[in-house]
Order: structure tokens, then sequence, then C-alpha cells
């Protein structure tokens, strides 16, 4: 399914009970969209905290957090704050992600900018990979390339 790219704000989309952020391999949620993520799921950074502490969580892994309807992916990106992400590790992760949804039943992804803010990459090479991998799978991955609060950009209506 083609990647969608569009503008708003991918926590006031109903529609989305998934969803991606980019982080590194430290444990701490303190910077960048990572912060709303520790808000908005209660018990997810305690829960990546472990994984990291415990040396489960390395470049381009997948941390898959549930609370209740909905599902976060937090993408090791990063391996500390101060080191860029790495292109492939969002690549390795972002694969992973949608072999992940199929089965769990999850149809449509909503993802940041990610890797391109704290992280440093560059944005046209994040958005090769996902529209690549957008092409090969069946899950429906919503980028967010602009954050605008509040807003949720309507389907357009086929005739």
């Amino acid at each position: 399914m083609p990647t969608t790219f569009t503008e708003g704000d991918m926590f006031a989309d109903t529609s989305l009970k998934a969803f991606v952020f980019g982080c590194t391999t430290q444990g701490k949620l303190d910077a960048g969209i990572a912060v709303a993520f520790k808000k908005r799921f209660e018990g997810l950074e305690d829960e990546y905290q472990k994984r990291c502490a415990d040396g489960r969580f390395s470049l381009g892994d997948v941390l898959v957090f549930v609370s209740g309807e909905y599902t976060v992916y937090g993408l090791a990106l990063q391996a500390h704050w101060k080191a860029r992400a790495k292109i492939a590790a969002l690549e390795r992760s972002m694969t992973r992600v949608v072999e992940l949804a199929s089965p769990a039943g999850i149809a449509k992804i909503g993802i940041p900018r990610i890797g391109t803010g704290l992280g440093g990459l560059e944005w046209l090479r994040v958005k090769n990979v996902l529209t690549k991998l957008g092409a090969e799978t069946a899950v429906e991955l919503v980028v967010y390339e602009k954050f605008v609060r509040g807003l949720v950009v309507a389907e357009p209506e086929l005739d």
C-alpha cells in the first residue's frame, strides 16, 4: 500500500491505533517527540528503561508496547542522544514493525518525521525508506511530515 504523507496531529486521528517513534538505546524519553509518547502512554518509559538496562534494545530493534487499544513501536535509531541516527537502523526497525503489525491485526500506523529531529537524518532519505517500505506492505503507513496540533486531515471522498 502506498505510504501517505500528510500534515496534522497523528494523536488526534482517531483512525490510528498504532504509532511509531524513534529513540536511543539509553533508556530516556526526555526529548523530542518521545516526551509526548511518555506522557500519553503510561508504563512505556518503564518498559523501555528495562529493555535498555538489560541490553535487550540495540540499534535497529523495536520495542512493542501495548496500552489498551493502542500499540506503540519504539525504534532504536540512535546509540546515544549525542549520536546521529542511523538510516540502516531505521530500515531494519521499520521493516520489523510492518512484519509485527500484520499478524497483530494492525492495518494503519502513524509515523512522525522519524529520525530527522534530534536524530539528524536527512528527511529525503527517510522519506525514501518509508515510501519504498510502504510499496512492499499491506500496512498503511501514514507519515506526518508537518505537525499541526489538533489537526486531522480528512480522507478524500471517492466518487
